[in-house]
């Protein structure tokens, strides 16, 4: 498992591009359209679609979609106490770390008689979807739940793949319920995007979904995000990714750790080490050998490891050029001062500082959101937060004095651009107000 280490400075201006590649955005369009058939399956089909996607995908034989009151009441019966605590914790670092992010209205008096406000409302229905391909991930329900619940979104629909047996993970259920889900759903893929998207006959329509998963689930985020009659997309969060960016004061130990942990979420998740050490390098060779050998997820490891990426360059400087290139979902920095370096960071969904600051943390528990631009994405969108789930809307009220004194700007404004009509709609008011007496 030995990976060949790429020196930058060798490459060229074609091989650097090819080395940053994701390997999900290779045949791009023919994954779109097989999404594309799931889709118009669903929206044909509803219910007795998705049961037949459920069976041939998850190996699950549904009767109902919906999980019953009796299933959320035994999910959180079958984990114990240790479970239960850990995911409370969890629950209240995030919650505080979204609590704080809520904004009063804006104010603010632009010209004398004129004000301009700013409000925020909770988006009317939300879809949250958590995966479970390869792995049940109750952090994202954890993550996807608390910003809703705060954000005071009347309808939170939750969809998340069946295990074998029918029932969906207890673990997701029991944090569901926690955060005020009470509708979830046991569909995964693009299915449940699309049954979100449009409605079926057990699953609301949502006005906009929210959630990672894999390239057919943001495939599928795409194309109904596209259409006028789907749902709104959150961002563009698929496969995992994580480029560490490290010099030679870095322990190779915790560099191939990191690295493996973001490996194990999939066989197209990828995995990138930028340094400027060629002892390191070798060193989180060596280590990732030894690590990998005692760990579970061997087949998924293996899978992903292909795609990983060992580059070295000659200074810190060119690391974070290119990190910032890639745009990585998750930048570790393990670099002497990692803060310091903190101002060059310009593309990146998360960062994490300094040897002690594993991405598992922000994955779990320390209380940032782990739903994040993937594919390059980081270069425009950011993290998911709590405004994602709330619409700002702008609101401008006028006196009369505010009209005299603003509207002919409006006029002068509407003339260049030839919209007569416009201007009518301030000098009806002006001529009005010229003959009031006084």
């Amino acid at each position: 498992m030995n990976v060949p280490v790429l020196v930058w400075s060798r490459l060229s201006q074609a091989e650097r591009r090819e080395a940053l590649q994701r390997p999900t955005q290779r045949g791009g369009d023919e994954l779109l359209g097989r999404v594309r058939k799931i889709i118009d399956a669903v929206r044909q089909g509803g219910d007795a679609a998705l049961k037949r996607y459920t069976r041939d995908f998850d190996g699950a034989d549904l009767e109902q979609l919906a999980v019953s009151p009796t299933e959320f009441s035994a999910a959180e019966k079958r984990l114990s106490s240790e479970q239960r605590a850990a995911l409370d914790r969890a629950i209240g670092n995030v919650s505080r770390f979204h609590e704080a992010q809520v904004t009063q209205p804006l104010v603010v008096e632009t010209s004398p008689g004129v004000v301009c406000e700013r409000h925020t409302r909770p988006i009317d229905a939300v879809g949250l979807y958590v995966p479970a391909g390869t792995a049940p991930l109750p952090s994202a329900a954890i993550m996807l739940a608390i910003p809703a619940r705060i954000a005071g979104c009347p309808v939170r629909v939750m969809c998340t793949p069946p295990q074998r047996d029918g029932f969906a993970d207890p673990a997701v259920l029991t944090v569901a319920r926690q955060c005020g889900v009470e509708q979830v759903f046991k569909v995964g893929g693009a299915q449940a995007i699309a049954a979100m998207a449009y409605g079926t006959e057990s699953i609301p329509k949502v006005d906009k979904i929210f959630g990672p998963g894999s390239a057919w689930v943001t495939a599928a985020k795409l194309l109904v995000g596209n259409d006028p009659a789907g749902a709104a997309l959150d961002l563009p969060a698929g496969p995992s990714e994580v480029l560490v960016l490290a010099d030679d004061t870095a322990n190779p130990e915790f560099v191939a750790a990191d690295l493996l942990a973001q490996a194990e979420h999939s066989g197209d998740a990828q995995v990138v080490l930028v340094t400027t050490s060629k002892a390191l390098v070798e060193n989180v060779n060596i280590a990732l050998q030894q690590q990998r050998a005692r760990l579970s997820r061997s087949g998924t490891l293996d899978q992903a490891i292909e795609h990983t990426r060992l580059i070295l360059v000659d200074t810190l400087e060119q690391a974070f050029e290119v990190s910032n290139t890639y745009a990585p979902e998750h930048l570790i920095v393990q670099t002497r001062e990692p803060r310091r370096w903190l101002p060059l960071v310009r593309n990146a969904g998360s960062v994490f500082l300094g040897p002690w600051t594993p991405e598992t943390m922000g994955d779990y528990c320390s209380g940032t959101n782990h739903v994040l631009p993937t594919y390059g994405f980081a270069r425009a969108y950011s993290g998911l937060s709590l405004n994602d789930f709330l619409k700002r809307i702008t609101v401008q009220e006028l006196t009369a004095a505010g009209l005299k004194d603003l509207g002919p700007t409006a006029l002068t404004i509407a003339g260049l651009e030839g919209l007569d009509a416009h201007a009518n709609a301030v000098s009806v008011r002006l001529d009005y107000l010229a003959r009031q007496p006084g």
